[in-house]
């Protein structure tokens, strides 16, 4: 049992830093394709062509901004919160460094695929480990939880949003926006299901458990 004990929260750190890089790595993949980034990358791109900062530093910044916007929204934040905020940003710029820009039609398709696929597995991963929810996961469920709308609409009111702002401003929208909006929620479904890790629950709540 002490094995136990031991083991499962190294998987969880192990899991939580994995995937947040492969997170990074993912953004990487959909970016060198050249199809139209995810929503929220559209914003960090278009924003990273007026600053004098990386695509991955301006994420970090978006993700500090996403995080202020939590305090009124009263929600809690983890340390997978905190180092989401911190790390996929560096991990997209490193990962941005080795790729190069698919040049083919169909070399683009490949790393579009890619992309999506890693980052659903690296949402999995990181959301499985139980440390908390990233910036913006906790910006749609704060929103959703104090105005009392649906998770989709609150999810697509927010990323319409970003993707309009971050066009504007010289992001690249395109067909794999319009993919991963169709793609990422059932990938991410899958990979949760596969990486999701139980926590032991406390003798109370074995015990007597509680209704709510």
């Amino acid at each position: 049992m002490s094995g136990w004990h031991v083991r499962r929260p190294v998987r969880r750190f192990i899991q939580l830093f994995v995937g947040l890089f492969l997170y990074g790595v993912g953004i990487a993949f959909i970016l060198r394709a050249e199809l139209g980034a995810a929503p929220w990358d559209v914003l960090a791109q278009g924003l990273s062509l007026h600053i004098p900062l990386t695509f991955g530093m301006v994420t970090i910044v978006i993700s500090g901004l996403v995080l202020v916007m939590w305090l009124p929204l009263r929600q809690k934040m983890g340390l997978g919160t905190i180092l989401n905020a911190l790390l996929v940003g560096p991990s997209a710029d490193i990962a941005l460094l080795v790729l190069p820009t698919a040049e083919s039609w169909w070399l683009r398709g490949i790393f579009l695929a890619l992309g999506i696929t890693v980052l659903a597995a690296a949402t999995g991963l990181y959301i499985g480990a139980q440390f908390g929810p990233g910036p913006r996961d906790g910006l749609m469920t704060g929103l959703h939880d104090r105005t009392g709308w649906p998770i989709w609409v609150v999810r697509t009111g927010l990323e319409v949003t970003v993707v309009v702002i971050g066009w504007l401003l010289g992001g690249t929208a395109g067909v794999g926006t319009i993919a991963f909006a169709l793609l990422i929620g059932p990938l991410c479904q899958f990979f949760m299901r596969i990486f999701a890790v139980r926590l032991p629950q406390s003798p109370d709540a074995t015990a007597a458990p509680t209704t709510g």
